[in-house]
């Protein structure tokens, strides 16, 4: 019996800053960025979230 692709356990995408994109193919490409967009709305979302316990501080102690 034959194992099918669909049965094989898929690798986690990854991305290293400056790799070299020249052996992906557009779909990895477009797999890529849509790693890299969700990673970078997380780290927005972090962000906001530290700003708003900063100002929540800051205005406390300013007070």
């Amino acid at each position: 019996m034959a194992i099918e692709d669909d049965d094989k356990p898929r690798k986690k995408i990854t991305h290293e800053i400056g790799q070299d994109l020249s052996l992906l193919s557009v779909e990895e490409l477009s797999q890529r960025i849509a790693l890299m967009t969700s990673e970078i709305e997380r780290l927005q979302a972090a962000m906001t979230k530290k700003r708003a316990s900063r100002d929540a501080a800051n205005s406390i102690f300013k007070s």
